[in-house]
């Protein structure tokens, strides 16, 4: 997923006043770059979650890929040792993991363990306009009437999607329900963890949340190993180590590398391309058919949450009715950057 990233547009982007502020317009091939890497790595989450649980418990898979990330990410704090969480950010750090660390991982990997990964990149495609909904409303802004459309429209494509594929409303999977609690979850989580990040900084962010989960990630991992034999042969295990240390974790340090450097409005846009990737990854190398209805919803979906990121903001909201400058703030990734 991955687990799965921010998909809330740079001009009004929650991270936007913690990162570096470009000193000219041009763009910045490095951020393109990062958040290209960062994209491309969070592409093969469904496909390589879906063939762990083909032979590995899907609570297993869920869980055990958050406790291989906490234990990199305890490494990673205990070097680089950055500022402590205080008080309420204890809190808000336990939003961002019930919503990236714990829901997304095992909502999505219970769905894949009948869902194909094409099916569920669509309906996960939503993922960039829920995110900017639930940051609009955390945030208190004003977005224009096009965002509501864009959204409800994206929203609206999934929805048709689901019936479509499924014969009819009657025909909603299981799967369908998960993977749409899990865009809701991930949605709160991304927004929180955006905003949070002014405070904290970006790769610290994943870093706390994933540590905090272990007292209740283990023991659910335990409980799903206890459930059968952990025989999965080297496919299954090659794709559990992908899921665990490339989505889970160092796919956040690239993609929130990438909206560091900036420019954000553009580098937060490449998201969209996400479910495409997901569907081209599914047909290619893991011998899914590539239905022509999954690929026009998915083209579908990613155009509306591109309308919808865009017009999140109207311009006159902004100071003067043009992009507001931001003031120059310490860098994200803290005192002492990777």
């Amino acid at each position: 997923m991955s687990h799965n990233s921010s998909a809330i547009d740079g001009s009004a982007h929650p991270l936007s006043a913690g990162s570096p502020p470009p000193t000219t317009g041009r763009r910045m091939p490095g951020g393109l770059l990062f958040g290209f890497l960062g994209v491309l790595s969070f592409s093969f989450t469904l496909p390589f979650t879906r063939v762990a649980v083909s032979t590995l418990d899907p609570l297993f898979v869920g869980a055990g890929r958050a406790v291989v990330a906490a234990v990199l990410s305890a490494i990673v704090l205990a070097v680089i040792r950055p500022r402590r969480p205080r008080g309420t950010e204890w809190v808000r750090l336990l939003v961002v993991a019930a919503g990236v660390v714990a829901g997304f991982p095992l909502l999505t990997s219970f769905a894949m363990h009948s869902a194909p990964a094409s099916h569920g990149a669509v309906v996960i495609g939503v993922l960039p306009a829920a995110t900017a909904v639930v940051a609009v409303l955390r945030g208190g802004e004003r977005p224009t009437r096009r965002f509501w459309i864009a959204s409800l429209a994206g929203l609206a494509a999934v929805v048709v999607f689901v019936a479509v594929s499924g014969g009819g409303f009657s025909g909603l999977q299981p799967s369908d329900l998960l993977l749409l609690a899990a865009v809701v979850l991930a949605a709160i989580g991304y927004a929180e963890g955006a905003l949070l990040a002014r405070e904290l900084g970006s790769w610290q962010i994943i870093c706390w949340a994933l540590v905090l989960t272990l007292p209740v990630m283990v023991p659910l991992t335990l409980l799903g190993a206890s459930h059968g034999p952990l025989v999965a042969g080297a496919s299954g295990w090659v794709a559990f180590a992908y899921v665990s240390v490339v989505s889970q974790f160092l796919g956040f340090f690239v993609w929130y590398r990438g909206l560091a450097i900036g420019p954000i409005s553009n580098v937060s846009q490449i998201q969209l391309l996400q479910p495409v990737l997901t569907i081209v990854w599914a047909a290619l190398f893991f011998g899914e058919r590539l239905d022509p209805l999954v690929l026009v919803a998915a083209l579908v979906v990613v155009a509306c949450a591109g309308f919808a990121v865009r017009a999140r903001t109207p311009r006159s909201a902004r100071p003067g009715g043009e992009r507001a400058v931001r003031p120059r703030e310490p860098h994200p990734d803290g005192a002492r950057p990777m």
